[in-house]
């Protein structure tokens, strides 16, 4: 009998993928409704005004994921008038280049851009703009069918601006990236600014409720840079306000106390600028790396409880780093306690985020001790292979490179690979029958003073049962402040 080679075998399951080009907001549903592992869903230019959440439950596979991009970059405006925009529960989607603003009259009314849940695994969101959500994007773990619970992991967002034209007026969370489980997110090259929350807090981004190896690099947050600041304002986070047990991985059990929040953790060659609290905060945050950093006008580095460790090196910052409520950590060489005379004198307008060289920098050239985890600056110009690197987040040896907003290219890494963690299919059934966004997964008050944080409030988002992953399975044998402050949520 004649054999059959392995790529005959396989055109039927793949020569479905094809090229979509949409122009209408019914054309946009109609190929997200009928997506297969490698469509590439073209947006034409033009501006689509979406008044429901729209599904994407179809499964991409690895290599051949579910792209949904604008013809030219941020030349597709999506509007969403509606609690969530693009609802993920599929794995391996692409959003690349969009323009997604929401438009709801009330702002508790425009939850999410992206809610991403359940196995939707190798999610990317690259090269777009997102603007006017309580959380752009919302990531959390769900229950499939079998009663299993089943986490998004290895996410990637890079190179996106990611902000709010103005204060949020809402009960629930207002967090940018609001990252609940899930393990070896990478978030990197954005530009987060102007977040904020009337009467409450806000931080730019944070992950939490159980994950692991969470990476922020060569983010620039500025908390105050074209909106008006007020209210409580913080840059990034492990653990974020804290997690209600029953939501938080490995145990989902009401009975386990979430600690710790994440694990493993690595903020290297960031920027965070003009916010009200801390650039970075650390809750139930084990063994966290904070290194080679950049804080601007904050109060500093907040390790915080006893599950809190790490390791804080490299870093130039305003205020100081420090420990509460039993956290350690181990301190190399940073530079604390720059006044704002010193970072004007260095840098063209530091607290906008813009290290533009001003003046001598020369102090922080070869103050730090080479790390191994930091190759790189935030400029991702590689550092000099020689024990000393300068501190902070610019190898200042190498002279300037722009610290402006970025407008970046296209390619870079999906979220796969070394950089993005081990692949972790998850188990059981697709449809997800229950949602951990549901209900009080901002988790319990976390220990300050002031009222009990927001409680989120989330749709769930169901999935269809995808064939082609078992098919390919199947034939393969025939061929990865210290002061009183409101409680952080």
């Amino acid at each position: 009998m004649r054999s059959v080679p392995l790529a005959l075998l396989l055109l039927p399951l793949t020569a479905s993928a094809a090229q979509k080009s949409v122009s209408s907001v019914d054309g946009l549903q109609a190929a997200l409704a009928t997506a297969k592992a490698g469509d590439d869903i073209v947006l034409e230019d033009g501006t689509y005004t979406v008044n429901a959440n729209l599904g994407c439950s179809a499964e991409g596979i690895q290599d051949q994921p579910i792209t949904v991009r604008a013809r030219n970059r941020h030349a597709a405006l999506v509007r969403f008038n509606a609690v969530e925009g693009f609802k993920v529960s599929g794995r391996y989607w692409t959003f690349d280049g969009l323009t997604v603003e929401g438009i709801c009259a009330r702002d508790e009314d425009c939850e999410h851009a992206f809610h991403v849940t359940g196995h939707a695994e190798g999610f990317v969101l690259r090269d777009s703009r997102v603007r006017d959500f309580n959380a752009q994007l919302k990531v959390n773990a769900a229950k499939n069918a079998s009663g299993v619970w089943e986490m998004p992991h290895r996410g990637l967002i890079e190179r996106n601006e990611i902000h709010d034209t103005h204060a949020r007026a809402t009960a629930t969370p207002v967090t940018k990236l609001n990252i609940d489980t899930g393990d070896d997110w990478v978030v990197r090259d954005n530009d987060l600014h102007d977040f904020s929350k009337q009467g409450g807090i806000a931080y730019g981004a944070f992950m939490k409720s159980g994950g692991k190896r969470g990476l922020f690099e060569r983010n620039r947050v500025v908390c105050v840079k074209d909106s008006p600041g007020g209210d409580t304002r913080i840059g990034l986070s492990f653990g974020g306000g804290g997690t209600a047990p029953e939501f938080c991985a490995p145990a989902f059990d009401a009975s386990v106390p979430c600690t710790p929040e994440h694990s493993d953790g690595v903020l290297r060659n960031n920027i965070v600028a003009n916010c009200s609290d801390v650039a970075i905060y650390l809750n139930k945050a084990a063994n966290t790396r904070v290194l080679f950093n950049t804080f601007i006008g904050t109060t500093g580095v907040d390790f915080r409880f006893a599950a809190t460790t790490g390791e804080a090196h490299g870093n130039v910052l305003s205020s100081a780093i420090r420990t509460r409520d039993g956290a350690s950590f181990t301190a190399g060489t940073n530079r604390a306690n720059v006044d704002t005379a010193t970072w004007t004198s260095w840098y063209m307008a530091p607290l906008q985020g813009d290290l533009t060289r001003k003046g001598d920098v020369s102090s922080l050239i070869g103050a730090g001790t080479r790390n191994a985890l930091v190759t790189d600056d935030f400029c991702a110009r590689p550092r000099p292979t020689v024990a000393a690197s300068t501190l902070g987040a610019l190898e200042h040896s190498l002279g300037d490179c722009t610290t402006g907003p970025a407008d970046a290219g296209t390619g870079g890494d999906a979220g796969t690979g070394a950089d993005a963690g081990v692949s972790d299919a998850g188990t059981g059934a697709d449809a997800g029958t229950a949602d951990a966004g549901t209900g009080a997964d901002a988790g319990v008050p976390d220990g300050g003073t002031g009222p009990v944080k927001d409680r989120e409030v989330e749709g769930g988002c169901s999935t269809s049962a995808g064939l082609l992953l078992p098919a390919l399975l199947m034939l393969l044998p025939l061929a990865s402040r210290r002061r009183s402050r409101p409680t952080r949520q």
